[in-house]
């Protein structure tokens, strides 16, 4: 018999687990759905299906996937685990075996040497497939009505180590831009797989430090490279439980790399110790990379942080400049609000553009904090559209969807999951991209809690 689960803040809540997959049709919406919505909303989170052996993490769960499929104006929903081997094995042996990322010591001696892969990140629909992604191993591909496991993805034996949770899809030329980091130099790969989902091309990047090295931008001519001192290394394990420790003395830097480049070919730029999850996005302006990134002072979430969820974020939206010409690096506060998740117009990765998105906590708002507003920003003109959901609700990851395909930048809906505290349960959110400050076009009502998860992504037409 399994035990039951903790009392942990990463256990409880809008964290808890939920031990069953299912699906549901014809679900109730307040409000209309958008007709030009016909396609799927993926979303990807950690899911624990037994109760962990050590110190739990909320990066520590199994993936499952959420899938929203939204056509002719109705709604059907439907949630399963991905099936890695990790799953396999603990659901054979009826409880959890794997070690956790705060406690990877407590791992069950059965499972030594074996991947911790969980697959419950990201996932992405790229040139017919649908991938589950987690930046520690190879993605999972699915099955994307069903969303059954097809197995681990290796792009046809090519793929040499991990693969980012955050890979980049260039709008231009179908390509997807990724790479994957590890504890032994060359510590950082990049790679890129072409529009047919082909791995076309690898290069290795000495990178400075072993460094959690969560997401990164693409631009038209470049590919930036963000290193923070969050360093992997296996002796910090033995003083915090966990591989990840902050050592800030490193400093900070970026490098930057022309896209038909190689690891040789990196500029490297210092900043000041700083940790960033999310990019917004990043473009090319003449000589300089100016890209929009949720900066924290600090790493959050491990040991020794002064956060120990969302409910307590400290990244504000930042624009950095790096004159590739001069060496120099700007750095620039967008806003004072708190915020994560940052989102845009997809259709302008790596372009110049003007919208973005992110979910965070409205100031002023009371205590203690909530992830309870989705922000609109215009770059343009620096306004900041709110849109605020009541205690003690909780806000997801907000998606952009364009109208229609040649829609202008902007120009469509934001799906949000949103955590409904009183009833404990959630909905579905649609809003207009544009006028977010406004009551929801639809709401999707689930009988169930979508526990809070990371990210997810729109597949027109599936």
């Amino acid at each position: 018999m399994s035990r039951a689960f903790r009392d942990d803040p990463f256990l409880k809540g809008n964290y808890a687990p939920l031990l069953l997959e299912g699906e549901a049709f014809d679900l109730p919406t307040l409000g209309e759905l958008p007709r030009e919505l016909h396609g799927t909303l993926y979303r990807n989170g950690p899911n624990p299906q037994f109760a962990p052996r050590g110190r739990y993490h909320w990066f520590d769960g199994d993936g499952m996937i959420h899938a929203f499929r939204l056509r002719d104006g109705r709604a059907s929903y439907r949630n399963r685990w991905v099936r890695t081997s990790r799953f396999a094995r603990e659901r054979a042996a009826g409880e959890a075996l794997f070690g956790g990322v705060a406690d990877v010591a407590s791992g069950d001696p059965r499972v030594a040497g074996a991947t911790p892969n969980a697959a419950n990140t990201n996932i992405v629909w790229h040139a017919g497939r649908l991938l589950a992604l987690w930046e520690g191993g190879a993605p999972h591909a699915l099955e994307p009505v069903t969303l059954e496991t097809l197995g681990p993805h290796d792009f046809a034996g090519q793929l040499v180590g991990p693969m980012t949770a955050h890979p980049k899809l260039d709008p231009e030329t179908g390509e997807m831009c990724f790479f994957g980091y590890g504890l032994e130099k060359p510590f950082l790969r990049y790679h890129v797989a072409d529009a047919q989902g082909r791995l076309v091309r690898s290069t290795e990047i000495d990178a400075p430090w072993a460094s959690m090295m969560h997401d990164f931008v693409v631009t038209q001519r470049h590919v930036i490279f963000p290193i923070f001192p969050a360093t992997i290394r296996l002796e910090n394990i033995e003083r915090t439980g966990s591989p990840i420790g902050w050592e800030p003395d490193l400093g900070a830097r970026i490098g930057v790399m022309p896209r038909d480049g190689t690891g040789a070919d990196v500029e490297w730029f210092e900043i000041e110790p700083c940790y960033v999850f999310h990019p917004m996005n990043a473009r090319d302006d003449g000589d300089r990379v100016v890209l929009e990134v949720c900066r924290y002072p600090r790493l959050p979430l491990f040991e020794g942080s002064d956060t120990q969820g969302l409910e307590d974020l400290s990244a504000r939206l930042t624009r950095w400049t790096l004159d590739l010409a001069g060496g120099s690096v700007k750095e620039e506060r967008l806003d004072d609000v708190a915020v994560e998740f940052p989102r845009f117009d997809e259709r302008r990765a790596g372009l110049s553009y003007r919208h973005g998105y992110g979910a965070g906590i409205r100031p002023g708002g009371e205590l203690p904090q909530r992830v309870d507003t989705i922000f609109h920003w215009d770059l343009a003109t620096g306004k900041r559209r709110d849109h605020v959901v009541p205690a003690p609700d909780v806000v997801g990851e907000p998606i952009f969807v364009p109208r229609r395909a040649g829609a202008e930048e902007g120009d469509g809906f934001l799906l949000v999951v949103v955590f409904r505290g009183e009833e404990k349960r959630s909905d579905l959110v649609v809003l207009d991209a544009q006028n977010v400050d406004r009551a929801p076009l639809a709401t999707v009502m689930l009988s169930h809690r979508v526990p809070f998860g990371f990210h997810g992504n729109w597949a027109a037409g599936i």
